[in-house]
């Protein structure tokens, strides 16, 4: 794995470590305003040197399910940009850090040390402090605090220049990145920005079938209050102009994977 030129974003020093796993990338605490300008044309350069495809969608329209699947199809890098939201929320809770205090959040930035798995055949293991959270993040008590962190302004572009950092610094053909914000601020020059869209039906369905012990009406609760709070946010449902839209209510998920590596091929000069 190349390491890249270190990096420092807007809130933070996004470096890819040596000592790390092939395919893993990670992030320390903030370290101030330098090199915005740089981080921000090393991601427009990786445009021209990489495919990067950007896809957002709601909760439960299967997007990381399916960008990983793309991913391994086209022979690229996967970044799930969800996980380092869920894990910063982790972060905050363990340092029981009062999730309705912003500055008390921003505050819990700088030793916020974040790595993840980019290699789509592999896990994608996360770790925060060295530590290995990647079944953690998932939990219910992450989940109904991924929200509050997201929200914070500090928090998000402390995010950004991370992600843009990982795209610039994949050393794949491309890459495959998802969540939130992706296809309008992240990666807005994306070769391909695609969103990922599904009925609610299908949505909860889907949701449904991955969690086990649960009711239908509390998968619909779930939801709905997740749609909720990331539409105060960003605007997920609605593809900005130059984002395709792949509705998968209709397709099964080989037929949805099929979909987003067909529009990568037609959009991309890849073989």
């Amino acid at each position: 794995m190349s390491a890249g030129p270190d990096v420092t974003g807007s809130l933070g020093s996004a470096d890819v470590d040596p000592e790390r796993s092939p395919g893993e990338h990670g992030v320390g605490g903030p370290a101030g305003e330098a090199h915005v300008e740089e981080l921000r044309a090393e991601t427009a350069d990786a445009v021209h040197r990489h495919v990067v495809v950007a896809v957002d969608g709601p909760a439960g329209s299967g997007k990381s399910s399916v960008s990983r699947a793309s991913a391994a199809s086209l022979g690229f890098d996967y970044q799930d940009t969800g996980a380092a939201y869920r894990a910063f929320a982790l972060h905050t809770l363990d340092g029981g850090v009062d999730l309705e205090d912003a500055e008390a959040i921003i505050a819990a930035l700088p030793t916020f040390h974040y790595a993840i798995g980019i290699d789509p055949a592999r896990a994608s293991s996360v770790t925060v402090g060295g530590r290995d959270v990647t079944d953690e993040i998932r939990t219910p008590r992450v989940t109904t605090a991924v929200s509050h962190v997201a929200k914070v302004p500090e928090v998000r572009r402390f995010m950004v220049d991370l992600f843009r950092r990982i795209i610039a610094s994949t050393d794949k053909p491309g890459i495959v990145t998802e969540g939130r914000d992706i296809t309008t601020v992240v990666a807005p020059d994306a070769q391909v920005r695609i969103l990922l869209t599904a009925s609610e039906a299908a949505r909860m369905a889907r949701r449904s079938a991955e969690v086990t012990g649960q009711s239908a009406e509390e998968t619909a609760r779930q939801l709905s209050t997740r749609d909720r709070l990331d539409s105060k946010v960003v605007d997920f449902m609605t593809a900005a102009p130059g984002v395709s839209t792949v509705d998968s209510t209709q397709l099964d998920f080989d037929q949805t994977v099929q979909a987003v590596v067909e529009l990568v091929r037609a959009s991309t000069p890849i073989s």
